[in-house]
C-alpha cells in the first residue's frame, strides 16, 4: 500500500496549522474535507489490500507443441468497498502468452474469466506468479499484491508419422536380425524390402505396396525386436535454419516420433536416448508410458551444445552394448564421424542414419554426398528435409490426447483425456 502523492496530506496539515494560528470555520471545513478524503481513501485502499484475492487454475501441466492452454481466473473481493479497477500483471514465461488484463469487481463479489493460448515452442516454462494492482477511485493510494503461486508447464515436441523411415534391427543372425526369404512367421515383422522371386505371397506388406506402387515383402525376426538407441546430434556448429524452423527442432521432432513409435509398436522395443546438447542426455533403454514421457520431457528441455557427433559416438560406444539398433539423427554433412560409426558397426551394432538436409533450411550444401558414402558402407540412410515441419501432425490438437498407431506408423488421436478438472497453481 503506497501513498501516490503527498499533496493531500500536505494540504491537510497546512489548513490544520492555519486553524491553530487563526481559527476559522473555513479552516475547519477544509480540515474536514481534506482530512476526511485522506482518511476515506486510506481505509478504501486498506480494505482492498486485505480483501482482494485471485485464484489461478489450469487444466494441464504438460502439453505438446500446438496444444491449447486454458487458464481460469477467479477474482474475489469480500470487502465492504468495490475495486473500481484492478490490473492483473502476469509473470508467466510461456512465449506468446500473457494473462494480463484490467478489470473491476464490486464489493462482496466474485468475477471469473478464462484465457487461452497456443503452445508454440517446446520447453519448460512457468505459469505465474501474479501481481494485483489497484487503488482508491481518487488515485491517492495504490495497492500492490504479489501472489507467488506458480506451476511448471512442460511443452513437449510433437509426434509425427515417419512411414518411410525403416529401422535396421540389431543383433546377429537369428537373434533379432531378420532372416532373408524365411517362409514362416517366427516372432514379428521388423521391416520391409522389395518382393523377390521365391517369396511367399503371405509375406506381402500391403500398406507399403499400395503406398509405393510395387510389391514389398515383410522381413521377419527370428527373435524379439532389439533395443533402440536414439542418438541425436545437437552440436551447434552443424545446425542450419533460422528461428524455430531449424535442424535442431526437426531433430527433436524426429527423436520424439521414433521414440513414440518404438515404445508404442505392436511388438515394442526398449528405447534409449542419447543427445549431445548443452547438457548431455543419457536415458537407458526402457519401456512403458512413464519412460516415453521422460524422453519427451528431456527433448523438450534440450538446447544445442558443443559436443561433436564423432566424440559423442566414441564416448557412448563402450556403454551401448552389442546387438542393438542405433539411430543417428544429424545435420552434419561432414564425414569425420563416419569412422566412429563404422567402429560401432564392427561391434555388432546395427546403425540407421537420418540425415537432415541443410539445403532445405537455406544452407549451401546438401546431404547427397554423405548419403552416398553411407550407401557404399551398406548403412541404411534416409534424407529428411524441412517439409516435415509443415505436416499437420507437427501442430496437434488440444490437450493430452490418447493416440492409436496404425500399421504404417501414423499416430491418430482416439479420445481426449478423462481428467479435465481445474488444478490450482501453487
Amino acid at each position: 500500500m503506497r501513498l501516490n502523492s503527498v499533496l493531500l496530506p500536505l494540504l491537510t496539515f497546512t489548513v490544520l496549522a492555519m486553524q491553530l494560528l487563526d481559527p476559522s470555520k473555513i479552516w475547519q471545513a477544509l480540515i474536514a474535507a481534506f482530512g476526511g478524503l485522506w482518511l476515506m481513501t486510506g481505509l478504501w485502499a486498506w480494505s482492498l489490500k486485505a480483501h482482494l484475492r485471485l485464484t489461478r487454475e489450469v487444466r494441464f501441466t504438460w502439453a505438446q507443441v500446438g496444444d491449447a492452454l486454458e487458464e481460469q481466473f477467479t477474482l474475489v473481493n469480500d470487502g465492504p468497498v468495490p475495486a473500481t479497477w484492478v490490473e492483473i500483471v502476469d509473470h508467466s514465461t510461456l512465449p506468446g502468452y500473457s494473462a494480463a488484463r484490467a478489470i473491476g469487481v464490486d464489493n462482496s463479489s466474485t468475477t471469473t474469466w478464462h484465457t487461452n493460448a497456443v503452445c508454440k515452442r517446446r520447453g519448460v516454462y512457468e505459469l505465474g506468479g501474479t501481481t494485483l494492482r489497484s487503488g482508491d477511485p481518487f488515485g491517492i493510494y495504490s495497492v500492490e499484491i504479489f501472489l507467488p503461486e506458480k506451476t511448471t508447464l512442460v511443452v513437449m515436441p510433437p509426434v509425427i508419422p515417419l512411414p518411410t523411415v525403416e529401422i535396421m534391427p540389431g543383433g546377429w543372425m537369428g537373434d533379432g536380425r531378420p532372416r532373408p526369404n524365411i517362409m514362416d512367421q517366427t516372432v514379428n515383422a521388423a521391416t520391409v524390402r522389395e518382393f523377390a522371386h521365391g517369396d511367399s505371397p503371405r509375406l506381402i506388406h500391403w500398406p507399403t505396396t499400395a503406398r509405393r506402387g510395387k510389391f514389398y515383402a515383410r522381413q521377419l525376426d527370428g527373435a524379439p525386436a532389439s533395443d533402440w538407441w536414439i542418438a541425436l546430434d545437437v552440436d551447434a556448429n552443424v545446425q542450419a535454419g533460422e528461428g524455430w524452423e531449424n535442424t535442431v527442432e526437426l531433430g527433436v521432432i524426429l527423436a520424439a516420433s521414433l521414440a513414440d513409435r518404438g515404445l508404442r509398436a505392436r511388438h515394442p522395443q526398449e528405447v534409449g536416448l542419447l543427445a549431445s546438447g548443452a547438457q548431455t542426455v543419457w536415458l537407458k533403454p526402457q519401456s512403458g508410458e512413464r519412460h516415453r514421457l521422460e524422453i519427451l520431457r528431456s527433448l523438450a528441455m534440450l538446447e544445442p551444445g558443443q559436443l561433436p557427433l564423432a566424440e559423442m559416438l566414441d564416448r557412448a560406444g563402450p556403454t551401448l552394448g552389442n546387438r542393438i539398433s542405433l539411430i543417428v539423427i544429424t545435420a552434419s554433412i561432414k564425414s569425420d564421424w563416419i569412422p566412429s560409426l563404422t567402429h560401432l558397426l564392427w561391434k555388432g551394432i546395427s546403425p540407421t542414419v537420418l540425415l537432415m538436409d541443410p539445403s532445405s533450411f537455406g544452407a549451401p550444401q546438401n546431404a547427397d554426398a554423405l548419403a552416398g558414402v553411407l550407401a557404399e558402407l551398406g548403412i541404411p540412410r534416409f534424407i529428411l528435409n524441412r517439409s516435415l515441419l509443415q505436416q499437420p501432425e507437427a501442430h496437434p490438437g488440444k490437450g493430452q490426447w490418447e493416440w492409436r498407431i496404425t500399421p504404417s506408423g501414423k499416430a491418430i488421436p482416439t479420445r481426449p483425456p478423462s481428467d479435465l478438472t481445474w488444478k490450482r497453481l501453487g
